[in-house]
């Protein structure tokens, strides 16, 4: 069974669904919210209570100003306001992309709330060597989205991602995946394209606060991201925080293409005993 909850947050409110029972977990993304992590809760839920949510300003989760930006801390505060909510002091957390990103935030301002915090493939550009050209690639990915709309973003997001988008004649780049976007994925796409890239991609980590603080933290990496721009930043966040990497299966989104795969993974990490 699940369980919905709308709860109050700076600003707006979070849509969540409550699953299982057991120890208390948190699945978090960025901009993907409760839907395409509904699969891995589904399976975890046998042995966690399992928490998914819509991101702030992201489907179900509405904003009083909807031209207000979305930035790892604040999403890190939403966090605390659903362990508050639950009556719980902290919780496991599984962050994917961005929500990799929010979970890190977490464990730096809010160390005694989280106990592990598995980052999977978090896009931590300013830790890399050449943080100025994606900085300002990302630039050109939200003026793409500003100029022509959601769909060109979306072909320019994944270009620089390290995606192949070169089209079935290898001459022409694929724009978004197949199919006709819904009118609530547009939605969620301008939001992601003009208020939650910019600052979920510029976040620079507390290392010492990761390194030192109470809360585990495990840098999680696709068997198949090799040549994608989140596997770099994910070795680097690791040789940051003196961490190593832990493979996950698939490649970045590998929780929704091998989601029982990926939880045995996960539940090794999470119980490693």
């Amino acid at each position: 069974m699940t369980i919905t909850r709308t709860l109050p947050v700076s600003g707006g409110r979070l849509y969540c669904e409550i699953r299982g029972t057991g120890p208390l977990l948190i699945l978090t993304g960025s901009p993907m919210g409760a839907a395409a992590l509904a699969p891995l809760a589904d399976a975890l839920a046998r042995d966690h209570t399992v928490v998914t949510h819509d991101p702030r300003g992201i489907g179900r989760s509405l904003l009083d100003d909807a031209a207000s930006d979305s930035t790892p801390d604040l999403r890190a505060a939403d966090l605390v306001a659903v362990l508050d909510d639950l009556g719980t002091r902290s919780a496991d957390v599984f962050g994917t992309s961005g929500g990799a990103v929010t979970g890190l935030a977490l464990a730096t301002r809010f160390p005694d709330r989280a106990r592990t915090v598995v980052a999977h493939e978090p896009p931590l550009l300013e830790l890399l060597p050449d943080a100025a050209e994606h900085r300002a690639a990302v630039d050109a990915v939200i003026d793409t989205f500003h100029r022509d709309g959601v769909g060109a973003a979306w072909g320019a997001f994944m270009a620089t991602a390290g995606y192949d988008t070169a089209g079935p004649d290898d001459d022409e780049q694929a724009g978004p995946p197949p199919g006709e976007s819904s009118e609530q994925d547009l939605a969620d796409g301008a939001r992601f394209f003009a208020h939650e890239l910019r600052g979920t991609t510029r976040y620079v980590p507390d290392r010492e606060a990761l390194s030192n603080g109470p809360a585990r933290i495990v840098v999680g990496i696709g068997a198949e991201s090799g040549g994608l721009l989140t596997s770099a930043t994910s070795v680097a966040l690791a040789e940051a925080i003196a961490v190593s990497t832990v493979e996950f299966p698939g490649e970045h989104t590998g929780f929704i293409d091998q989601p029982e795969k990926f939880v045995e993974r996960l539940r090794e990490i999470l119980d490693p005993l």
